[in-house]
C-alpha cells in the first residue's frame, strides 16, 4: 500500500528496472504516478510507517556483516579441514614409508643370517639403527653379535648344545644345596654298585659325613658355609626381581608363568654371583638381564625358547664382561670405573647435543655424574 500521493522510485532503483526509463520518456513525464527523486516509504505489516528512513539501510548493513562473518567462519572451517586432511595424508605417507623400510631391513637381516658364513660387520651395521620385531630375528642377531653363536652356521648346533650342557652342570654344582648334591652323587654311586653286584644281597651301607660337610660347620671350606654365604645375596636378588618391569605380566605377579621366569632369572644372577666373588651381584644387573631373557624366552623357535635360561646366562656373561668393572666399587675412581665412563659419556653428550647436556646439568640438576 502507498499513502495516496505521488511517489517516485529513487534513481538507483529505476536504473535497475528494465524499460522503466523508456516508459517514462514515452509518457513525456505527464500523468506519471512516480516523480523523480522521491523515495518510497515502507509500510510495516501493522499498517503504520516506520518513520525512520535509515532503518532499512541499517538492517542491510547488519545482514551484510552477518554474511561476512559467516563466510569467514566457513572459510576457516574449510581451511582447517584441508590442513587436517593434509596432515593426515602426510602421516599416512610416513607410516607407509616406515613399513617399507622395516620390511627391507627384515629382508636384509634374513639374508645375512641365512648365509653359510655370517658377515658380522655388515650385520652390526644393519642392526645399529634398530631391529624389526617378529620372526625371532632379534634373538638370533643378539646371539651372533654377543659372540654366543659363531659366524659359521654349521657350528651353531654344536655350540648351542655344548653351552647348554655346561650351564646345566654349573647349576648342579653351584645352585643345589649340599644335601641335594650329596643325594644325587649317592644315587649315582649306588646305581653303579648295583650294576656291578646285582646278584649280591647284603645290608645297606651308611655314608659317612665329614666335618666340613656338616650343615653346622663354620669352616670356610665347608660346602654348607659357602652355601649360606650367598643366602643374603639370593634375598636381594629376589627383592629386585619383584620390582623388575612390574607393568609386564611376564615378570610380575604370582602366576606360575611369572614365577617360572623369575626363578630362571634368579638362577642366572645367583650363579653369576658365585662365579664372580669379587663382584657378586649388584643391584641393576636384573635390569640388564631382563631384556635378554625376555627376547630369548619369546623366540618363535620352541627349542631355543625352552633353553632361554641357559642361552641368557651365556649372553649375560658376555655382555657383563665389557662392563664388569663398572660394578666393582673398588674401581669406581679408576680409569676403567663407572665414574670415568660417565665422565666420557657427558663429554660425548655435550659435543653432540649441547642443549640436552645443559638441560641435564643446569636446568634439571640431573648431572650424569650423579646417576
Amino acid at each position: 500500500m502507498l499513502k495516496g500521493k505521488k511517489l517516485k522510485l529513487p534513481d538507483r532503483l529505476g536504473s535497475l528496472v528494465v524499460g522503466f526509463d523508456d516508459k517514462d520518456e514515452d509518457s513525456g513525464g505527464s500523468g506519471s504516478v512516480f516523480e523523480s527523486g522521491e523515495e518510497l516509504e515502507i509500510i510495516q505489516p501493522n499498517g503504520f510507517g516506520s518513520g525512520r528512513e535509515s532503518e532499512t539501510d541499517d538492517d542491510g548493513e547488519i545482514e551484510e556483516d552477518a554474511m561476512v562473518k559467516r563466510k569467514v567462519k566457513v572459510d576457516g572451517e574449510l581451511e582447517q579441514k584441508g590442513r587436517q586432511r593434509h596432515e593426515k595424508d602426510g602421516s599416512g605417507h610416513v607410516l607407509v614409508m616406515k613399513i617399507i623400510q622395516t620390511d627391507e631391513k627384515r629382508s636384509d637381516i634374513e639374508y645375512e643370517i641365512s648365509q653359510k658364513e655370517v658377515n658380522l660387520e655388515k650385520l652390526q651395521r644393519i642392526a645399529s639403527t634398530g631391529l624389526p620385531d617378529g620372526g625371532g630375528l632379534r634373538a638370533t642377531v643378539w646371539k651372533l653379535l654377543l659372540g654366543y653363536l659363531p659366524p659359521s652356521r654349521d657350528l651353531w648346533e654344536k655350540e648351542l648344545t655344548g653351552n647348554r650342557q655346561k650351564y646345566s652342570k654349573l647349576k648342579e654344582e653351584l645352585l643345589l644345596t649340599p644335601s641335594e648334591l650329596a643325594r644325587i652323587k649317592e644315587e649315582a654311586l649306588h646305581s653303579t654298585e648295583h650294576n656291578a653286584d646285582s646278584d649280591t644281597d647284603g645290608p645297606l651301607t651308611r655314608q659317612k659325613i665329614s666335618h666340613e660337610d656338616h650343615p653346622l660347620s663354620l669352616g670356610k671350606s665347608s660346602v654348607w658355609h659357602q652355601y649360606f654365604e650367598h643366602t643374603e645375596i639370593a634375598e636381594q636378588i629376589d627383592r629386585d626381581l619383584q620390582r623388575t618391569h612390574p607393568e609386564m605380566k611376564f615378570f610380575s605377579g604370582e602366576s606360575s608363568f611369572s614365577r617360572k621366569h623369575r626363578e630362571a632369572m634368579r638362577n642366572i644372577l645367583l650363579l653369576f654371583s658365585k662365579l664372580n666373588p669379587a663382584i657378586r651381584y649388584v643391584q641393576g644387573m636384573n635390569e640388564v638381564l631382563a631384556p635378554l631373557y625376555y627376547i630369548f624366552s619369546t623366540d618363535i623357535d620352541e627349542q631355543n625358547a625352552s633353553n632361554a635360561e641357559a642361552d641368557s646366562f651365556s649372553c649375560f656373561v658376555r655382555l657383563m664382561s665389557d662392563s664388569v668393572d663398572h660394578f666393582c666399587q673398588q674401581l669406581d675412581n679408576s680409569s676403567v670405573g663407572i665414574l670415568s665412563t660417565l665422565s666420557r659419556l657427558a663429554e660425548l653428550l655435550k659435543a653432540n647435543d649441547e642443549e640436552l647436556w645443559r638441560h641435564l646439568e643446569f636446568t634439571s640438576k640431573a648431572s650424569l655424574m650423579e646417576f
